[in-house]
């Protein structure tokens, strides 16, 4: 958690600036004790370093977050408790929690500047595909929370994709396999289940052996959390990462099973 330590000590404004500096300010309220020498350590978090992209990760994930979930109109108490879930996986302390449910609402207000939030963001995880598709698909399982996803939640999405530099195919394929992704986790039917394995791998139930594995191999890259981590995704995140890898294997291991 070096990145919290440094948060708290008073660096993260001062170095990220920008949308994303105000509202880590904002969301940081009182925490600071009246506030700290900005300038201390601030050498440490230059632009590009792992601490500065967790600290924006953690920034742009929650506040995106309450910004997608009033898309529809209204904010569900499933898209809510999808939240609660994403804290409870990160183990979040009491101040962390406090700080991610300021930002979720943060992204829940009417001015809040979604574009140039992504638009920074981007900037900070440069050269970080997989962290930003990470983020992306915490986004669209945040949407998909509530069994639905509005039409309204689903331009939105298509939006913030295109801002963050995914093509319309790219989006529609991620959106597929993480449909596929939360039916897996929840179907019984045996039936059910290999269809869903099927499309969270992103592939089709005709693929070639040699389509599945190379499909598998692709996920469990994208997807390693040891590398997430080393490229910027918070430490408090990897139990996030760590869940889609084994149900990446589970999906893959069901597949092999059922084709003998």
């Amino acid at each position: 958690m070096a990145w919290w330590g440094k948060l708290v000590g008073g660096t993260f404004g001062f170095m990220m600036g920008g949308p994303l500096g105000a509202l880590m300010g904002v969301a940081l309220g009182d925490l600071l004790g009246g506030g700290r020498d900005s300038r201390l350590h601030a050498e440490q978090l230059g632009f590009g370093s792992v601490e500065r992209v967790q600290s924006a990760f953690f920034t742009t994930t929650f506040s995106i977050m309450g910004f997608i979930a009033k898309a529809d109109g209204k904010i569900t108490k499933d898209e809510i408790n999808m939240a609660e879930q994403v804290m409870q996986q990160m183990n979040l302390n009491s101040h962390q929690r406090s700080i991610a449910i300021n930002l979720f609402n943060e992204g829940k207000k009417s001015d809040f500047p979604a574009e140039e939030v992504l638009i920074q963001f981007k900037r900070e995880c440069i050269r970080r595909r997989n962290l930003i598709q990470m983020f992306l698909e915490i986004q669209i399982s945040t949407a998909l929370a509530d069994g639905y996803l509005h039409k309204n939640e689903k331009n939105l999405l298509e939006n913030i994709a295109h801002d963050l530099g995914f093509e319309k195919y790219q989006f529609d394929s991620l959106l597929a396999r993480l449909r596929g992704h939360a039916n897996f986790e929840d179907e019984k039917s045996l039936t059910k289940k290999l269809e869903a394995a099927y499309e969270l791998l992103g592939v089709n139930s005709t693929c070639s052996e040699q389509e599945l594995k190379k499909a598998y191999r692709r996920q469990m890259n994208q997807h390693h959390p040891d590398k997430l981590v080393a490229k910027g995704l918070p430490d408090e995140m990897i139990e996030i990462a760590t869940q889609k890898t084994q149900d990446i294997k589970a999906a893959y291991e069901i597949i092999k099973t059922e084709r003998g």
